[in-house]
Parts: structure tokens; sequence; C-alpha cells
């Protein structure tokens, strides 16, 4: 009985450690889209000319200003993302570390039987 709570509970510990490792590509994409975003300000800084924005399939001119409001619009909300995940990257290494505890007492009690 416990040799299969122990195996269903090493189930858990691996799709909890998959979990994690999808929730940290998914915060590096977002960390990556952070750099383009800085990057794409500190041009516009730099810039004394006209600013474009990409729509679609076409790029516009656009006010350098409002252009400005946007990147930083999408910042904060990649930055909330990346908040998110993390919290749940926490939860879920705390999950994970509590199971892989009950694992090796369960192991060490079963080894400690013999």
């Amino acid at each position: 009985m416990a040799n299969k709570e122990t195996e269903n509970k090493i189930a858990q510990l691996q799709m909890l450690e998959q979990n994690i490792q999808n929730l940290l590509m998914q915060k590096q994409t977002f960390q990556t889209q952070i750099i383009e975003i800085d990057t794409a300000l500190e041009e516009l800084n730099k810039s004394k000319g006209s600013a474009y924005k990409i729509i679609g399939a076409i790029m516009v001119s656009t006010d350098k200003d409002s252009l400005k409001k946007d990147l930083d619009s999408k910042k904060e909300i990649v930055t909330l993302k990346i908040k998110s995940l993390e919290k749940q990257e926490n939860q879920l290494r705390e999950k994970a570390a509590k199971l892989q505890e009950e694992v090796l007492s369960q192991i060490k009690n079963k080894g400690d039987e013999k």
C-alpha cells in the first residue's frame, strides 16, 4: 500500500517539476519582451525624427509620446505577468519540496523496516 502511495507521490513530484519548467520558459519569454521594450524605449528617447509603430503588417507614423505610453503600458503588463509566474513558481516549489520530503521519509521508513 505504502509503495503505491510512494509511486503516486513521485509521479506528482515529476508533474510539479514539469509545471515549474513550463513556468520558467514562460517567464523567460516575458523577460525577453521586457528587454525588447526597454531597447525600444531607449531608441525612442534617442530618436530626434519620426516614430513608427507596427500594426499588423504595416508600419505607421505615430506620436512619440503616444508610443512611449504604449510601450510603458506593455512593460507594466509584462512585469505583472512575470510577478504572477514567480508567485506560481514559488508555490509549486514549496509543494514539491513538501512532497519530496514525504517521499524520502516513506522510502527511509520502508528501508528501516527491513
